[in-house]
Formats: C-alpha cells, sequence, structure tokens
C-alpha cells in the first residue's frame, strides 16, 4: 500500500531583487504595527539590519539582535522578554535560518504558556501549537535552510537536546526572499548552505510518502543548487547564480514537509552536543554516507529515485552518486569528515542515542538500527 503524505502549499513569497521594499507593505497587510527585528550580530555588523530599518521608515520596531549561530530556548526567552517589554505585535526574522528558527519559537512563546518543550514534535506537542502565534514575516539572507517557507523548526532546547517543532501555524505568514541580500555571504557559509540545500532536496525526494508535488520540486531544487552552487561560491557577486541558490533552499524546504531522513536525524543530534557546528556542513559530511546506506534499500521505487537523481545532476551511474557528492564538498572547500570537525568515536554513542530519537529518524528509506547508525559514522570519519 502507498503511504500517502500530507500536501499543504504555503504562504505569500516575493523572490525577486529589491523584495525587502515589499516590508512595510506586508506588515500593513498583516496587521503589523510594532515588530520585534529578530536577527544577530553578523547581520547587524554586514549592514543588512540597516536596510531593513531603511525600509521601515518612521515605523516604529524593536531589535532583538542576539541569535546565536544555533537558536537556543535561552535566545528565545530572551527575544519574548524583549518583545512584550515593548507590547510588539509581530516579528520580523531576518536572518539565516537560525534567526528564523528563533523568531518562530518566540512567536510560540509570546501567545502560548505551557514549558516550551511540551511543544516539540517529539513529545507529541505539535496539536498544542494553535493559531494565536504572533504573525511573522521572514527575510532570509541565506540560502540553505528554506526556513521562510517551512512549518518546521529545529531549536536546542535548555537540556541539550536539539529538537524539531512542526505545525502550520508558524509558517511565516510572508516569506520575503531577497537574493542580494546574500552577494556579500563568505564563500564558506556559502557553500556549506548551499550544500544544506542540496541535502534538502536529496533526502525529501528520496523519503518514501507519495507527494509528487514535493518530489518535483524537490528535484528542480536540486538541479538548480548543482548548477550553481560552485558559481555562487567562487563569485559572490553573481546575481543569477545567488537567485538560483535561494529558488533551490526555498524549494528544499517546501518539499521536506514530506519529511527528511537519517542525514539530518544525525546533524540534529551531533549539533545539540556542539552548537558550534555549521549544520550544513554536517549535512555535507552525513550525505555521502547516507546515500550508500539508502542505496541498500530493496523497493524498486526507491531504486529509480536514485537513477533520477543522477539524471538531475549529470552522473552517468547512481552507483557513484556518493563519490560525486563528496567531490562537490571537496571543490567547495568544505570539509569532509567528521575528523575534521573533532568529532572522536568516543562521541558515537551519544550522537546516536540522540539520533534514534530523533522525529527525522522515522520517515529515512531505511529504518537506521544503532549499530547501522554507528557504521555510518564510522564510514564519515
Amino acid at each position: 500500500m502507498i503511504q500517502m503524505s500530507h500536501i499543504q502549499y504555503l504562504t505569500q513569497i516575493y523572490l525577486e531583487s529589491g523584495a525587502i521594499q515589499r516590508i512595510q507593505s506586508e506588515c500593513n497587510r498583516l496587521n503589523i504595527k510594532k515588530p520585534l527585528i529578530v536577527t544577530d550580530q553578523g547581520i547587524k555588523s554586514a549592514g543588512i539590519l540597516s536596510k531593513i530599518e531603511q525600509v521601515l521608515g518612521g515605523m516604529e520596531y524593536v531589535v532583538f539582535d542576539q541569535t546565536p549561530s544555533n537558536p537556543t530556548q535561552r535566545a528565545a526567552e530572551l527575544g519574548k522578554a524583549l518583545y512584550e517589554k515593548h507590547n510588539c505585535d509581530g516579528l520580523i526574522a531576518l536572518g539565516g535560518g537560525s534567526s528564523i528558527d528563533c523568531a518562530k519559537v518566540i512567536s510560540i512563546l509570546a501567545s502560548h504558556h505551557e514549558p516550551l518543550k511540551n511543544y516539540a514534535t517529539i513529545e507529541g506537542g505539535s496539536n498544542k501549537i494553535t493559531a494565536q502565534v504572533a504573525p511573522l514575516i521572514a527575510v532570509p539572507t541565506t540560502s540553505g535552510t528554506g526556513s521562510e517557507v517551512a512549518r518546521g523548526v529545529i531549536l536546542i532546547l535548555d537540556d541539550q537536546r536539539k529538537v524539531g517543532f512542526h505545525s502550520w501555524h508558524i509558517l511565516p505568514k510572508s516569506a520575503i526572499c531577497d537574493p542580494d541580500l546574500t552577494l556579500n555571504l563568505p564563500p564558506y557559509l556559502t557553500a556549506a548552505t548551499g550544500m544544506d540545500a542540496i541535502a534538502h532536496c536529496v533526502e525529501t525526494f528520496l523519503n518514501p510518502p507519495f507527494n509528487p508535488t514535493a518530489d518535483a520540486i524537490a528535484l528542480d531544487g536540486l538541479e538548480r543548487a548543482w548548477q550553481n552552487i560552485e558559481l555562487a561560491t567562487q563569485d559572490g557577486q553573481h546575481q543569477e547564480a545567488r537567485l538560483q541558490m535561494m529558488t533551490a533552499s526555498m524549494h528544499g524546504a517546501m518539499a521536506f514537509q514530506k519529511g527528511l531522513g537519517c542525514i539530518h536525524s544525525l546533524s540534529h543530534s551531533l549539533g545539540g552536543l556542539f552548537p558550534n557546528l555549521h549544520h550544513g556542513t554536517l549535512n555535507a559530511v552525513f550525505l555521502p554516507a547516507i546515500l550508500r546506506f539508502n542505496a541498500k534499500a530493496q523497493s524498486v521505487i526507491e531504486q529509480k529515485k536514485m537513477a533520477a537523481i543522477a539524471q538531475k545532476i549529470g552522473v552517468s551511474d547512481e552507483s557513484i552518486l556518493p563519490e560525486a557528492m563528496l567531490n562537490l564538498s571537496k571543490r567547495l572547500g568544505l570539509p569532509t569528515g567528521l575528523k575534521d570537525l573533532g568529532i572522536e568515536e568516543a562521541h558515537f554513542d551519544q550522537i546516536i542515542q540522540g539520533a534514534l530519537k530523533d522525529h527525522c529518524h522515522f520517515t529515512n528509506p531505511r529504518i537506521a538500527t544503532f549499530d547501522d547508525y554507528r557504521n555510518i559514522l564510522l564510514e564519515s570519519m
């Protein structure tokens, strides 16, 4: 029997050069009169925050610029305190996935009153998140997570678990996707976030549930990312490459409503243990080994999907897909093994325990055992 996937699309999206000019009109449409801008110090120092402030003109707003590289419960609670202190009535998330995810959690905290962990997907909390969440406008400054069009959040709780929160209610009410905001993104971040988008497209396409819409979007996103990630990394000012990467990022997140898999269950677990590690980099490291693991799935459908991925990226034989992904990471100058990131075998048990409990673990084409994860980690060293 075919396992059907829920299909729901989507939100108000503006994808164009100069899209940030629409922010004030979107605030008006959503009846946001005093937004909290959720961002980070890097965005502020790069001058991107000042561009948004200019667009807002005389509108009243408050800035929370303390989002860490991996969003945490503490950061979200600090943002919520500022939101309430200044009587804000909506949010503008400005930054990469961390700022957007942090803003999504603030939108929950500002309107829901149980302990935060009670709303986590792994705790059965998705249905507790209601339409009372604060309205959110998302303005991405990287091309990777696609959080601006996603119903999910990944956040590190105070107990150090890196967990997901999922609800259509926390989907941003508006996504302002302006590729010009990514023109000065450094090469490493361009590459790492771009590999995050590629991992989303590959992993969700291989995911078993029947969702032909998501599959088509994922393949399109993969093709765009594969053709443009090296150019965007090498030439940060290439506007067309930046546009294509932002589109690929958005498509990856549109598609992963199907669910993800072992790449992300491992990345989430490892990122919770070592919050300084970049999520996209971890996905790139795990991608080859997980492709090899998934290639052993017995389903004819999965074998056809591997062949479709190979075709999209111009690889003659699906058996060399893992090598193709590894070589791309090498060309981009990304780490290609866990050793490069300071991970040792002594960390494996903790990583595996977290991966086995992660929501993405249950939607992989092959359900990995403890020993499977250990072998994948060894292969990824």
